[in-house]
Parts: structure tokens; C-alpha cells; sequence
């Protein structure tokens, strides 16, 4: 015997707006969006944010498989896709739902056109206002070429097949604001660049290499942007491993990064990331290449700290694992499961370990092979418990400024007077909320480091030092090391004044 029941279909104005509080943001939307374009093969994906005040549009036009009339149907219905079945392995879709709630998210009308190869072009659109004209709680999918313009409907007339979204209406942008609001604009032109940075971070695997896709913002191709810097060879990456839970196999790569001493300031600016230095050590899960979490220490009870930041560590997950690492709809979050969080622990300690020891000790190396005491011009002294700084008295310079003053007396007072005035807590309360805002040594003064340059090599050589074993000494010497372009100049420049003065 049939049970009895009730049909409770959802009433679709109703639900549509459930569906908008997902919490997506601009960028995140947008990255499912090219979830789908990826998965249907495209090549190239364009997407452009117009500004015309509550008129403003985005539009994301890619050259994938595209669809037919009954697929975009098929794909317009809200959970078109069981998070359950089977994918593809290069899917990166999950639950059916990316496309609808990414772009209902962010604007009340989403225009779908698409055209297949050797195919009629199909248009549907989702109306969220229309809907709720009618107060029949229907899911009325409109659809014919008159929802869109000539104008729109040209937009793949050049392409033997692929995909345009329309987004109009875009109330959680721009709201009912005219074109002429200078203060709207500014923030829409903000959001464009957050776009940027997001999607160069979250595709950056495909951004690159042989078969890379190219992704065009507003007319401007999105260079990818890589949190390892594996196209440097300053990166110290650890062995991969290996781990399965429940016969699912991820593998773990730890890198760290180098000190910022060892690249150049551009290289340091950009790896920094979006979000800066801080914020973006810890795990990077990765699901069939697409970043899914950047930088978070997935709640294995370790806070970012500054003497961390170097640490960054990558986890492939394949698109199968996704209910095990229980990956969100919007996927922007992923948690490991309980069998793996003691092997993630270990890796963890090792990476973050490997770069407190670098970024604490980043200059002893050297110094060790120089069999030197001249390196740092500040040298750490711990007394009763205490950490104080002192002027190292053994510098080429300042040995030099003390031995050749007439009266020691006040250079003494005043280099104590600058060691027992160092505003230690000041820097750390800085250091603390602007980690990435402190500048480099002589960033704005290139005449001076020059300046500081000459007179240290001159004091090198004054001390007994062949000029080339000055020259080793100085490009190993702080802050000279950060330059080893400009030393080399300087040396050559020597060099060659040298030789001048002989003949």
C-alpha cells in the first residue's frame, strides 16, 4: 500500500532569494562561473564589467562545447546534478547549482546564451523580479531570442561554439545608483581589480604552461599568480607525500619560501598575494588544480605568525573527495578528515619549523663560511632572560668612524645612546598590524646605500683586505647582500677608477 502524501513544491520566488544568501562576493562568483567554462573545455573566457550605474552589466563569454536547447534547459534547473554521481575527472562542478546561485548572488536577472558546434544558439533567463510579478510561485525559465538584444545575441556570431552570461540587474553591486556617482564607480572599479587578484590566484595552474587558458579581464589578459614561486630556484620545497582516508589519495607538498633578502623587492611584493604575507601561509587544497582554500592552517590549533609566513604547504585533493573533505557549495572551504589531521600536523610542524629558521636565522649561514664577525651591523646580546640589540662594534665602518675619531667619547655615547633607544615595542605593534608595511633598506634612497657602500668597501680595505676578498666580504655584508646588482655596478666602477689611477 502507497503511503499518502502531500506534492510541497518550493515557491520559486521565495526560494530564489534563499538561494542569494549563500555568501558569495563578486570574486568567488565568478570563479564558479569559470569552474564551467574550464569543464566544458574552453580555451578562452572573457569577462567584462560594464559601469553604467544601476544599468551596469557583466558579461562572461568563454568558446567551450557550448550547449544545446535542452542542455542549457537541463542546466538552468536549480541542482541540475546530484552532488552524488560520478564526475568527470576534469569536472569541477559539484552540486549542480554553482552557475544559478554564483550569478543570482549578484544580480536579480541572469540571461544564459549558448551556442553549440554545428548547433542553433539557445537563450534562457532567470527573472527573479518577474517571478515575483506573477504570484503564481511557478518556475517560469523564460526563454527566445527577444530577451536579448541584436546587439548581445552578435556576441557569438564569431565563434563556432560557446557560452555568454548576462548579469543585469546588479542590486548587490551597484544598487539603483547613477552613472554620474563618482564614489560608486571608484567601487565598482575596486571590485574589478579584487576580481583580478582572486582569479589569478584561484586558476593560476591553468593559467600557465602548454595548453593554458587564457582568461581576459575588461581586454586584459589575468597573469596568473603562483603562492609558491616555483619559477624562481630560491623556493626550498620538501619532499611530496602521499596520504589516503577512506581510499582517497591526496598528496602534500610543503614549500618555503625564501627571505626577502634573497629575491627582489618586485618578487617579494608579488608573492605576498591578495591578502599579504601573514595572511597567506599555511595549506593550499587544491581540487583537480583549482584553488579552493589559500593559506589556513585548517584548524589544527596554529595561529599565523610573522616568523611562519614562509611556510606554505599544497594538498591535491581529485573531485571525488570532495564529501570527505566536506567541500562547500561555494568552494571556499575544505576540511580535512580525521585520519589525515596527524600526518597534516607533522608537515605542518616541519614547514613552519624549516621557516621560523629562516626567517630568524637568515644571515648565520653566511656568516659561518666567512669565518666572519662584520656581517650584521646589529648584532642580538641576551642578558638575565632579556633580549637586547647592540651596534656591532667589530663593522668595518663602525670600527672605522671609532678609530679614527679624535674623541671616542661621544661616538661611544651616541652609539649607546641609538642601542638603548631602539623603539622595540613600537616596531612590534606595527610589525603585528602592518606586517607587509615596513619598507626596505634605502628603498628611497639610492644615493645613500651607494654612499654607505663606498665607505664600508673603503673601510675593508683600509683594514687589510685585498680588494677582492673586500668585494666578497661586502656582498655578503648586510644590507649590500639585498643588492647584488647595484654591488657588482659599484665594484665594476671601483674596478675601473682603479685602473685609471695606475696608468
Amino acid at each position: 500500500m502507497s503511503p499518502e502524501y502531500d506534492i510541497a513544491s518550493p515557491a520559486a520566488a521565495e526560494l530564489f532569494e534563499s538561494l542569494r544568501a549563500f555568501g558569495y562576493d563578486l570574486p568567488t562568483a565568478l570563479a564558479d562561473i569559470i569552474d564551467n567554462s574550464i569543464t566544458a573545455a574552453a580555451r578562452n573566457i572573457w569577462i567584462d564589467m560594464i559601469w553604467d550605474g544601476a544599468a551596469s552589466r557583466v558579461t562572461i563569454r568563454d568558446d567551450g562545447i557550448g550547449m544545446t536547447e535542452d542542455s542549457l534547459r537541463q542546466a538552468m534547473r536549480p541542482g541540475s546534478l546530484s552532488p552524488l554521481e560520478d564526475r568527470a575527472a576534469n569536472d569541477l562542478g559539484r552540486f549542480g547549482l554553482g552557475m544559478k546561485t554564483a550569478s543570482i548572488s549578484q544580480c536579480r536577472c541572469l540571461t544564459v546564451m549558448s551556442k553549440p558546434s554545428g548547433g542553433v544558439t539557445a537563450i534562457r533567463r532567470w527573472d527573479l523580479d518577474y517571478i515575483a510579478s506573477t504570484g503564481t510561485g511557478e518556475w517560469r525559465l523564460l526563454k527566445g531570442e527577444t530577451l536579448l538584444s541584436e546587439e548581445d545575441r552578435a556576441l557569438l556570431d564569431a565563434q563556432e561554439q560557446g557560452t555568454v552570461l548576462f548579469w543585469d540587474r546588479l542590486d548587490q553591486l551597484v544598487g539603483e545608483t547613477g552613472p554620474d556617482d563618482e564614489i560608486a564607480q571608484k567601487h565598482f572599479r575596486e571590485r574589478a581589480d579584487a576580481v583580478k587578484a582572486h582569479l589569478a590566484m584561484v586558476f593560476h595552474r591553468f593559467l600557465r604552461g602548454r595548453n593554458a587558458i587564457r582568461l581576459h579581464l575588461n581586454g586584459r589578459l589575468v597573469e596568473p599568480w603562483d603562492p609558491f614561486l616555483e619559477d624562481t630556484d630560491k623556493v626550498d620545497p620538501m619532499p611530496a607525500e602521499t596520504l589516503v582516508a577512506d581510499g582517497e589519495a591526496v598528496e602534500v607538498k610543503a614549500f618555503i619560501l625564501p627571505h626577502h633578502s634573497r629575491i627582489s623587492p618586485e618578487q617579494h611584493a608579488a608573492a605576498a598575494g591578495p591578502r599579504g604575507w601573514n595572511a597567506h601561509q599555511g595549506f593550499y587544497i587544491y581540487r583537480n588544480k583549482r584553488l579552493l582554500v589559500a593559506g589556513d592552517w585548517l584548524g589544527l590549533g596554529m595561529q599565523k605568525e610573522e616568523h611562519f609566513k614562509l611556510a606554505r604547504v599544497r594538498i591535491d585533493l581529485s573531485n571525488s573527495a570532495d564529501l570527505l573533505w566536506q567541500i562547500d557549495v561555494k568552494k571556499s572551504r575544505a576540511r580535512p578528515p580525521a585520519a589525515l589531521r596527524r600526518d597534516l600536523l607533522r608537515i605542518a610542524r616541519t614547514a613552519r619549523g624549516q621557516a621560523s629558521s629562516i626567517y630568524r636565522h637568515r644571515g648565520k649561514v653566511i656568516q659561518r663560511k666567512l669565518g666572519s664577525n662584520d656581517v650584521f651591523l646589529w648584532n642580538p646580546v641576551v642578558k638575565r632572560g632579556k633580549t637586547f640589540y647592540k651596534i656591532n662594534r667589530e663593522h668595518p665602518l663602525v670600527r672605522k668612524v671609532l678609530e679614527t675619531s679624535e674623541d671616542r667619547a661621544p661616538v661611544r655615547a651616541l652609539l649607546a645612546l641609538v642601542e638603548q633607544t631602539v623603539p622595540a615595542p613600537l616596531i612590534v605593534i606595527n610589525n603585528a598590524e602592518t606586517p607587509d608595511g615596513f619598507g626596505q633598506p634605502f628603498e628611497d634612497s639610492p644615493a645613500d646605500l651607494k654612499a654607505a657602500m663606498a665607505e664600508t668597501f673603503q673601510a675593508l680595505v683600509e683594514d687589510g683586505r685585498d680588494r677582492p676578498g673586500a668585494a666578497r666580504a661586502l656582498l655578503a655584508m648586510e644590507p649590500f647582500n639585498q643588492f647584488p646588482e647595484l654591488v657588482a655596478v659599484f665594484l665594476e666602477e671601483t674596478a675601473t677608477g682603479k685602473a685609471q689611477e695606475s696608468s
